[in-house]
C-alpha cells in the first residue's frame, strides 16, 4: 500500500499555475505585431522577455547546454501554459474571483518566512525577479486555482459505491507485503549546511554546536514540547523540516539499508514515542515513531484505505475535469500563437527565436 510521505514541497516561484495542461488549439495568425510579441490572448500580448523569463528556470544552468532545437520546444511549451493562464485568468475576473491582496500578502509571507532578508533578496536577484513580479505571479496562481475550485473541483463528488469498486479492482493496492513504520525526525549535523529550510534558520557548524543544540531539543520535548514544531524550527534536513520531519511510512526492508543503530531503535519503538538522540555517521538523529502498521490485507473498512482510494478517486476526476475547462475555454478565445508560425515558416531551420537564454537556478521554497 502506497502512503504519502507528506506535505509535497511547492515547486518553484514561477510554476507557472498550480496545474499543467495539455496543449489544446486555437492559433490564428494576425497581419500586424510587434517583433517581440510572441502570442495574444484576447487582445494581451505575451512577450517574448516573458517567456524567456519562465523559461530560463526550467533549465538546469549547471548541466548540459540544451539544442537549439529543444530550447525552442520548451518555450512554445512555456508559451502555451501562459496563454492557458492568460485564458483562465480571464475568466477568474469575470467571475470575480480573482485573489484578494490580503490572500496575496499570506501567500507572499509564507514563501519568504523560511528565509533570511539577505537570503530571500539573493533569490529575487538570481530569478531577476522583484517583489512586484512575484505578488503579480501570486495574484495569477491563486486567482486561477479559485477559478477551478469553483468551476471544476466543487463539481467532483465521489460515491461510496465509487470506493467499492475501486477497492474490489485493486484488492492487490492494499495488501501491506512486510512492516512499514511511519517516521518523523529531527537532523542536526556538526557542518554548516549550504541550503537549510528550517523556520529559525538555525544551523549547527562544529561539532560543540550540535551537542549543545540537541540537549536543547530532548530538553524541550522532555518538556512536552510539539516534536513537528521542533522539527520545523531547528531540523537541519532541508527535505523533511518544512513537513515536521515527517519521511511518511518506511519498509523494513527499508530499514535494513540504514545506520543499524537507527533501525534497531525504530522497530523496538512504540507509536508516538520520541527516541534518545542518535548520533550516526552524518550526525545526530531524532525519531519519533508516529504509528506502524503490521503485515496483511486491508479491508475496505479501514479509514486509511478509505482516505487513499477517495484521494485517488478525486485526483483523476480533477484531472480530467480540467482537462476539458480548458479545451472549452480554449475554444472560446481568440488566440495568436505567432511563436509557433514563426517555426512553421522556417521550414526546419532555426529562427531567432530559437537563441537561448541564460538559465537561472530556480528557486523551491
Amino acid at each position: 500500500m502506497k502512503h504519502s510521505s507528506g506535505v509535497k514541497r511547492a515547486a518553484a516561484w514561477l510554476p507557472l499555475a498550480a496545474m499543467v495542461f495539455a496543449s489544446a488549439g486555437g492559433c490564428n495568425k494576425e497581419a500586424h505585431h510587434a517583433p517581440d510579441v510572441w502570442a495574444v490572448v484576447n487582445g494581451k500580448e505575451i512577450k517574448r522577455d516573458e517567456v524567456d523569463k519562465y523559461y530560463r528556470t526550467r533549465v538546469n544552468p549547471e548541466g548540459q547546454e540544451p539544442s537549439l532545437e529543444e530550447s525552442l520546444s520548451q518555450k512554445l511549451n512555456v508559451l502555451d501554459e501562459l496563454i492557458n493562464n492568460e485564458i483562465l485568468l480571464e475568466k477568474a475576473k469575470k467571475l470575480n474571483l480573482e485573489a484578494s491582496d490580503g490572500e496575496v500578502e499570506d501567500k507572499f509571507t509564507e514563501l519568504k518566512s523560511p528565509y533570511t532578508e539577505d537570503e530571500f533578496q539573493r533569490r529575487l536577484k538570481d530569478q531577476a525577479m522583484t517583489v512586484e513580479d512575484l505578488k503579480l505571479e501570486l495574484r495569477r496562481q491563486l486567482s486561477i486555482q479559485k477559478l477551478l475550485n469553483r468551476e471544476v473541483v466543487a463539481k467532483i463528488t465521489i460515491t461510496d459505491q465509487d470506493v467499492s469498486d475501486f477497492y474490489n479492482a485493486n484488492k492487490a493496492q492494499f495488501n501491506v507485503a512486510e512492516p512499514q513504520y511511519r517516521i518523523a525526525q529531527i537532523v542536526v549535523t556538526p557542518r554548516k549546511e549550504p541550503q537549510v529550510r528550517n523556520r529559525k534558520n538555525d544551523d549547527a557548524t562544529n561539532e560543540a554546536e550540535a551537542q549543545r543544540k540537541v540537549k536543547m531539543l530532548m530538553d524541550r520535548l522532555n518538556s512536552g514540547a510539539d516534536f513537528a514544531q521542533l522539527a520545523m524550527d531547528y531540523s537541519e534536513d532541508m527535505n523533511t523540516a518544512t513537513t515536521g520531519g515527517d519521511l511518511g511510512y518506511v519498509p523494513e526492508s527499508a530499514l535494513n539499508q540504514s545506520d543499524p543503530s537507527l533501525k534497531k531503535m525504530v522497530v523496538g519503538m512504540k507509536p508516538g514515542q520520541v527516541s534518545p538522540v542518535l548520533q550516526v555517521k552524518d550526525g545526530f538523529r531524532i525519531l519519533k515513531l508516529v504509528t506502524r502498521e503490521s503485515p496483511g490485507q486491508r479491508g475496505i473498512t479501514d479509514p486509511q484505505v478509505q482516505q487513499t482510494v477517495r484521494d485517488t478517486l478525486r485526483n483523476r476526476k480533477e484531472q480530467l475535469l480540467r482537462a476539458a475547462y480548458l479545451a472549452i475555454a480554449r475554444d472560446e478565445a481568440r488566440v495568436s500563437n505567432y511563436l509557433a508560425n514563426q517555426v512553421i515558416e522556417a521550414a526546419g531551420k532555426l529562427p531567432e527565436a530559437a537563441k537561448t537564454a541564460k538559465p537561472v537556478k530556480p528557486f523551491q521554497p
